[in-house]
């Protein structure tokens, strides 16, 4: 068996072939420039695995939401963050048979990294000259909310956004590498692997475990940290270096306190809690609520003013039609879309709202009380999820300025609301909306290539053209239009809806639609013609001018859907953004490989590299897979996550059990369910019925990964350089996270096509003697 050459050959080198310690040691003496001198028994070592692995996972959680927050515009890139975890992993476990012990270094790193990001946004929140470039936001290939709010001009000292995204990842990665050589050591210290790979999964299971409590309990910074650094200190070697430690780790703290509980003079402080998606940063003088540090949402009453909160249903009463009954809102927020609802007579209003800190801070706090009436039913759900499910029927379905500023998860580059912006999104609507329903959609959409892209897509599953109102008024929208600073309304109903069909014949005469401010009557003046109504001057403040937009939809070709729900992407090629990011991604991951690996005395793993790609991929897939079918919502997230550890764990079971030789088998049944589940489009999966839905999704989901998992188990088995095998899987999984920018050209289901090229190479790639595909896992 390989797990008795491994012990017969004794040595756990350090740095080459040659070392003489024995069995379970490492060479060298306490300090950050040498090893641990001390025995490891192998029951030991696996406890201390378990916690490290724990560590690993329950840090990087940490690091996704605490980057993501303090890093001005990191929130739209945490996959930067995922990738920089699994380096500092990957190069650790190269190095663990180095003299040289990083562990010891660990909290000040991870100190430096925390306090680091607190510096940039300081910096930019006290210098309005201070522009982070994003991509050109001005005139996007790919449009990230928020990020066009300073103007680039020749005064302003311009940082482009790969320069901080760079600068971190070094920093992330660093913090990990201590992590990983110390998992690499335990790897190295443990005979039995299937048992040494076991811990490492129940670890990092406990770590996702663990940290959704703290999603859950919506703990602050300074406990996830805290828990992080204290966890840690056993794995500190020498009195000096644990004094260091603690400084550093108190340091770090004291920076996530300043965050946590920020100061402020009356009438600008801020409550900051920390939601399961957000940092949620609410200042109650102002009723507005940032989010990551991001203009979000404010609270206004909802009264006397023209707000165009309230236009849909005024267009509807004025054109000649009465109250809307059952409305339901996606994005409900704060309440503001709520309020104008519940004032304009609706009978019954469906919020739903996907972050419960926002939901909790309106119902507080919201001026008008909407949530404090009994006419509003409250849902804590994502909106895509609640439509599929409700068997109501809506007079009014309204997206309420859906624009989450958060990636669906650090696994891929999705949004939180990308799945509300396809073409299967927009049929469930029209399923939900009653014969004379209206669809209303609304936002700052930045480009006008993004309202012709919505147009086209209305027009094709509605059967008719919407009407699209700008706030200001424009009479033509074109692709290359600069929407920043316009508020774009879309109404769309079933073919003949007698709404819509109003709205528009009114504009057809060549009105306009006037509303202005009246607060001493509680209620806007409202009134179509030719001229404002009676006594009100046009060109008075609170007064609105709405009319029809015309809209130019040249170049709006590629609709988005489940498989490409990629609406804020002008064309389906990686944007040169992304590319930057890669490029810098490979070479700093190549400059810290060649600064702590021994890459003349290691040779990586193909199988395991290209093991790791696939899996990658095919977790990537997994995750939005589920999101889809059950919501993309964090609990939904982390009990997949969990899942795939859980079907990981049998994999790992099957193996101790059974102990398969030749891999073929399993290489064959992998391929073969990830070529159905590629060729079966995800809209067959949502057409089946309850239970069904979920049994087939989770076979097409979870067997490749049992299949994988059975794989890599029985390779590892009999590896004779765990600590490499398993750096050279984690560097795979690198590599396999940058592929799925390829997502944005061939959309989800080709990644698929994808993992399973990487899973042939890595049957081809096998260690000498090794035939995975055609022969035997052992010697």
């Amino acid at each position: 068996m390989a797990q008795d050459v491994s012990c017969k050959r004794g040595a756990f080198v350090t740095g080459d072939s040659r070392g003489t310690a024995g069995k379970g040691e490492l060479a060298g003496g306490p300090g950050f420039g040498t090893g641990d001198a001390r025995a490891s028994s192998p029951r030991r070592a696996s406890a201390e695995l378990f916690l490290v692995s724990f560590l690993v996972l329950f840090h990087e959680l940490a690091c996704i939401r605490w980057f993501g927050a303090t890093v001005v515009f990191l929130t739209f890139f945490t996959n930067l963050v995922l990738m920089a975890s699994f380096l500092g992993v990957s190069v650790g476990c190269l190095a663990a048979r180095r003299g040289f012990r990083l562990m010891n270094g660990f909290a000040i790193l991870a100190a430096t990294a925390v306090a680091a990001s607190y510096a940039v946004l300081w910096l930019y929140a006290r210098y309005e000259r201070l522009m982070i470039d994003v991509g050109g936001q001005q005139s996007p290939q790919l449009i990230f909310f928020g990020t066009d709010a300073r103007v680039r001009d020749i005064s302003s000292f311009v940082v482009p956004i790969e320069v901080v995204a760079g600068a971190f990842f070094v920093l992330i990665a660093l913090a990990f590498v201590g992590l990983g050589q110390e998992m690499g050591r335990r790897f190295d210290a443990i005979p039995n692997r299937i048992a040494a790979y076991t811990s490492d999964i129940l670890g990092s299971l406990m770590g996702i475990v663990a940290f959704g409590l703290v999603s859950v309990l919506q703990l602050h910074s300074v406990v996830w940290f805290g828990l992080t650094f204290l966890l840690a200190l056993p794995l500190v070697r020498g009195r000096g270096w644990r004094a260091l430690h603690v400084l550093a780790a108190a340091a770090a703290l004291l920076v996530a306190a300043r965050v946590d509980w920020p100061r402020g003079a009356e009438g600008t402080s801020v409550e900051n809690t920390w939601s399961p998606y957000y940092l949620v940063s609410y200042k109650p003088g102002k009723l507005w609520i940032d989010v990551n540090n991001l203009n979000h949402q404010g609270m206004q009453e909802i009264g006397g003013a023209a707000t165009a909160y309230r236009l849909p249903y005024r267009l509807n009463r004025d054109s000649g039609g009465g109250a809307f009954d059952d409305v339901l809102i996606i994005g409900a927020g704060s309440g503001n879309d709520v309020s104008a609802a519940l004032l304009e007579g609706a009978g019954r209003v469906d919020a739903v709202e996907i972050d419960p800190v926002i939901n909790a801070i309106g119902r507080r706090d919201h001026p008008n009380r909407p949530f404090d009436d009994p006419r509003v039913r409250i849902h804590l759900d994502d909106g895509r999820s609640f439509v599929r499910r409700t068997d109501r029927a809506y007079d009014l379905v309204v997206y309420a300025l859906v624009d989450s500023l958060v990636l669906h998860s650090g696994y891929s580059s999705l949004r939180l609301e990308s799945f509300l912006f396809t073409e299967q999104a927009f049929r469930d609507i029209k399923a939900r909306l009653k014969p004379g329903g209206v669809f209303a959609l609304y936002n700052y959409y930045r480009q006008g290539w993004v309202v012709g892209r919505i147009e086209r897509l209305a027009e094709k599953v509605f059967g008719t053209k919407p009407v699209v109102i700008s706030l200001p008024y424009q009479s033509t929208i074109r692709p290359s239009s600069n929407q920043r600073g316009y508020i774009t309304f879309l109404l769309i109903g079933n073919t003949g809806s007698d709404v819509v069909e109003r709205i528009r014949g009114r504009f057809a005469g060549g009105d306009f639609y006037w509303m202005a401010d009246d607060r001493a009557a509680g209620r806007p003046r409202t009134a179509f013609g030719a001229e404002p109504p009676g006594g009100v001057d046009p060109a008075s403040e609170g007064v609105k001018k709405i009319g029809p937009a015309s809209v130019d939809v040249e170049g709006a070709d590629r609709l988005p859907t489940d498989d490409w729900p990629f609406l804020y992407l002008r064309e389906p090629r990686i944007p040169g953004l992304s590319l930057r990011g890669m490029a810098i991604v490979g070479v700093l991951s190549t400059l810290l490989l060649l600064a702590f690996a021994p890459v003349r005395s290691v040779r990586p793993d193909g199988r395991m590299f290209f093991l790791g790609a696939g899996f990658m991929l095919l977790e990537t897939k997994g995750v939005v897979h589920m999101a889809l079918l059950f919501g993309s919502t964090w609990v939904v997230n982390s009990v997949v996550f969990a899942a795939i550890l859980c079907m990981i764990l049998l994999s790992n079971v099957y193996v101790l059990r059974f102990r398969p030789r030749a891999l073929r088998p399993y290489y064959a049944l992998l391929i073969l369910f990830l070529a159905v589940n590629s060729l079966v489009p995800m809209t067959e999966f949502l057409a089946l019925a309850g239970a069904w839905k979920t049994v087939v999704s989770c076979v097409v989901v979870f067997v490749p990964v049992f299949f994988a998992g059975v794989i890599f188990a029985a390779s590892f088995r009999d590896s004779r350089r765990p600590d490499v095998d398993f750096g050279s899987n984690i560097g795979g999984v690198i590599v396999g996270g940058l592929s799925e920018n390829l997502s944005v050209v061939g959309g989800f289901q080709a990644l698929l096509w994808l993992a399973i090229v990487y899973y042939l190479l890595s049957a081809v790639f096998g260690p000498k003697g090794v035939k995975g595909w055609s022969g035997s896992a052992g010697d």
